[in-house]
């Protein structure tokens, strides 16, 4: 009989300490981790062996490496009998007093080269254990990624077979996090023999969501760019209003819509910066960009021949467009690029409630024009006046008195058609990574063609989206006809569950929960926090990029809230984040299971 302690072992207690200033505890009881800003906002950590994590019989799950500060990202190089791993640490990427790398653990200027709040990459073997690293980390200001964060994508120009590394990073962390400013997003290059960051595009957009993921095919720079604001309009959730207005990609109408925030009187309009409202304007394509071809809620592209020069829209009108991965040639989808977005908040200017997540795929027109998705009109192709998306009236809204109207549209007219996604997922699960499966991996109620989906979960604005939540978790979506790439089949695939409460004698064969499903540090469970992505390995398993513990304002789940009021909106904590490892076992085996 094997042992019950995991091959791929965790990062040893040095490295963590080296790395973090703490180590995991040996016992559930003494486990936690801490934010050294904000000591009061500790929060139980201890993933053990992914106990509290229920995945459908024929599978396992088990952390692969732990205390990781704030991982994005994941490439790997080599084949499936020996590969290294590259793990991308994000740096500050929240807002919040307790986020700031400048003082932390006694660090004066920020740039110490065990500060947990600037961004580097990691490296390990195929075992799980570090043997490089770290690379990139910013010593001072200029070198390495930019100290403020977040670094959020990473990917070899030939994927397994290695090549130019490249990555993305910002200085200005989403949602007005501490940076200096807009448009410091880059896509970079990684010199992994010297160590070094080097610049290939610069001036990208930065705000509510910067430069995210990137991908290389046929000679092109494929990257995701989010969305300045929340909902189209510069409100005080960006930088206090600070921070830039979206850039439309093609010509816009504004409509005679406008929007006050109550705490100063500033008035605003879509597209526009705060406080200078422009209702019934003709917006140019790539208004304020630095470069021609840039602009936010799109999927843009880049010849690597001449990166800062190529930049044009593959697609646009998106809130914040974070997965993409090319779909393989003989999946229905047939070569297509897959995306998944992230929908609007009950927050800022224009606040709305129960938006959907969105899965779709993104392509230019037959002209080369960019395809439009819709936003900031269409939410999932759902019009935003609807009354389901009225604001309920949080804390976090501009104007209290928008509460239980509908939300008012950006533009006066469309700009072409919309295109409709290929389905909706839940308010605020925040569906992030997406990857699709090898052959070798699939096998019971994982399908030939099935992709699978992480999903970050709410960051407590609004009510919890259902009960059980969705979100903290893996999603299986299933392809169910080679010729029809619009019928899918969508379930949870691996979530959290404590251990006495999980069942996989199910007639479906997916795995329920008998109780609550909630993120680990609030329920105190050996499990997942925030995956913000999920990619296959050399070894066709799928490894889960687990951000690790963070406390919110508490909307959707009281325990996750922020112990002390002054803390808010949002308090990263260091160490707790998780590359978890899930195989297909064959037959009926499950996580717990050993022979």
């Amino acid at each position: 009989m094997k042992s019950n302690v995991p091959k791929h072992t965790a990062l040893s207690a040095a490295v963590a300490l080296a790395l973090v200033g703490l180590a995991a505890a040996p016992t559930l009881a003494q486990a936690q981790g801490v934010n050294k800003n904000c000591p009061e906002e500790a929060v139980f950590f201890n993933p053990s062996r992914g106990e509290d994590i229920i995945v459908p019989k024929g599978f396992k799950i088990e952390p692969f490496i732990t205390g990781l500060n704030f991982p994005t990202d994941i490439a790997f190089v080599g084949n499936k009998n020996n590969f290294k791993v590259y793990v991308l640490e994000s740096g500050t990427g929240l807002p919040g007093k307790c986020n700031n790398r400048v003082g932390y653990g006694g660090d004066a200027t920020g740039f110490g080269p065990n500060n947990p709040f600037t961004p580097d990459i990691l490296v390990f073997n195929d075992d799980g254990h570090r043997i490089g690293g770290p690379i990139g980390k910013p010593t001072g200001p200029g070198n390495g990624f930019q100290a403020d964060g977040p670094a959020i994508g990473l990917a070899f120009a030939n994927d397994f077979q290695g090549g130019t590394l490249y990555a993305t990073d910002s200085n200005q962390g989403v949602r007005g996090a501490p940076g200096q400013g807009n448009n410091t997003s880059r896509v970079v290059r990684v010199d992994l023999g010297s160590n070094s960051v080097s610049t290939v595009i610069r001036g990208l957009p930065t705000g509510d969501h910067p430069t995210e993921q990137i991908l290389v095919k046929d000679g092109w720079l494929y990257w995701s760019q989010g969305s300045a604001t929340n909902s189209g309009v510069t409100g005080h959730d960006n930088g206090g209003g600070g921070n830039q207005h979206e850039i439309a990609c093609q010509q816009i109408t504004l409509s005679m819509n406008t929007w006050r925030a109550v705490s100063d009187g500033h008035v605003s309009t879509g597209y526009s910066n705060h406080g200078f409202p422009r209702p019934g304007a003709t917006i140019p394509p790539f208004e304020g960009a630095t470069s021609h071809g840039m602009c936010t809620g799109a999927i843009l592209r880049a010849k690597i021949s001449d990166p800062q020069h190529t930049i044009e829209p593959v697609a646009w009108g998106f809130r914040n467009p974070y997965g993409i991965r090319f779909s393989p040639a003989d999946h229905p989808l047939k070569g297509q690029l897959m995306y998944s977005e992230n929908g609007e908040d009950e927050r800022g200017a224009r606040p709305t409630n129960n938006a959907p997540d969105r899965l779709g795929v993104a392509r230019q027109n037959p002209d080369g024009s960019p395809e439009w998705h819709g936003w900031p009109d269409r939410f999932g192709f759902l019009d935003a006046t609807q009354s389901v998306f009225n604001p309920k009236g949080s804390p976090a809204d501009d104007d209290p008195s928008l509460a239980n109207q509908p939300v008012k549209p950006v533009l006066a007219f469309f700009p072409q058609q919309p295109k409709a996604p290929l389905a909706l997922e839940p308010a605020d699960v925040a569906a992030v990574g997406l990857d699709f499966a090898p052959d070798s991996f699939t096998g019971g109620v994982v399908k030939k063609n099935a992709v699978l989906v992480s999903r970050e979960g709410d960051f407590g604005f609004s009510q919890a989206n259902g009960t059980p939540e969705e979100g903290h978790d893996v999603q299986l979506v299933n392809f169910t006809k080679l010729d029809d790439p619009s019928e899918l089949q969508l379930s949870r695939f691996a979530f959290n569950c404590q251990q006495a409460e999980q069942n996989r004698d199910t007639g479906d064969g997916l795995p329920r929960c008998n109780g609550e499903s909630e993120q680990a540090f609030a329920a105190k469970l050996r499990g997942i926090n925030r995956p913000t992505t999920i990619r296959f390995g050399p070894d066709g398993a799928a490894y889960l990029v687990d951000y690790g513990a963070v406390r919110d304002p508490g909307g959707s789940d009281p325990a996750s809230r922020f112990n002390n009021p002054a803390n808010a909106p949002l308090v990263q904590i260091p160490g707790t984040g998780v590359i978890w490892k899930i195989t297909r076992v064959g037959g009926d085996r499950d996580h717990d299971d050993d022979d």
